[in-house]
């Protein structure tokens, strides 16, 4: 059975996410005017996106409209005549006083500033601070898997809400080999013009280069981005995420 998610998007998507489409590449290609591999690439893509989709849970469907974009990860909406804050489920973006903060808060407000949004649960309601855990969906873009695939947000497991931790972390994975968003080397440029210590290796954060060697307990980073050399080795899985917790 199709999950709730899929009914935001209509029978396209539905019918993506529960059964192959009715269109074959090439009568899109004929259709459309677009070389068939085009549209190869395109019906894998969409079949790719409707799995991902269907990840999120059928629990407690809310639809509210978005009041404030607090920054990468956290909106402030109207729900039920109450403004409460929304913490997305599953990723984590930077920090205000970390690189890439900035970008992280547009691109979240391009997918939700002044929008309504639907929302769904995992298992947890509202975290530590009172905020809603919650999966967000806009038009035809879950919001959170978007801030992942396109390097805006790391890939996070909280348990018990872990229904779409894999997809996460394949959006990651995805993101890191196509250098999006912070993953690329061409954001690191002028990064560190006043911190010359601090090596490029960890970009969201400075840590010096060795000597001496560190290991995670003499910083108090944690699931911060490594690319490189990474002279300290604090990625040692080598999925770009340094010192995770």
């Amino acid at each position: 059975m199709c999950r709730a998610s899929l009914f935001l998007f209509g029978i396209l998507v539905g019918t993506l996410g529960c059964s192959l489409p009715a269109l074959t590449a090439s009568t899109t290609a004929a259709s459309e005017g677009m070389p068939v591999e085009t549209a190869v690439a395109r019906q894998t893509q969409a079949a790719v996106d409707a799995t991902a989709l269907s990840c999120a849970p059928d629990v407690v469907l809310e639809q509210a409209l978005v009041n404030e974009v607090i920054d990468g990860d956290t909106i402030e909406v109207v729900l039920n005549g109450q403004t409460l804050r929304v913490r997305y489920i599953g990723i984590d973006t930077p920090e205000r006083d970390e690189y890439f903060y900035h970008q992280a808060t547009l691109a979240n407000q391009s997918f939700v500033a002044g929008k309504t949004v639907m929302l769904f649960k995992d298992v947890s309601d509202t975290d530590r601070y009172g905020r809603l855990l919650r999966y967000v969906f806009v038009d035809t873009i879950f919001v959170n898997y978007e801030l992942v695939r396109q390097g805006y947000a790391l890939a996070s497991t909280y348990p018990p809400d872990v229904a779409c931790a894999e997809v996460f972390a394949e959006a990651q994975h995805l993101a890191r080999s196509e250098q999006a968003g912070f993953w690329s080397p061409l954001n690191l440029t002028g990064r560190f013009e006043n911190t010359s210590n601090c090596h490029p290796s960890y970009p969201t954060v400075c840590i010096a280069a060795s000597p001496p060697d560190l290991d995670c307990k003499d910083v108090p980073h944690r699931n911060f981005i490594v690319l490189g050399e990474d002279p300290h080795r604090f990625d040692g899985d080598n999925d770009g995420i340094g010192c995770e917790k």
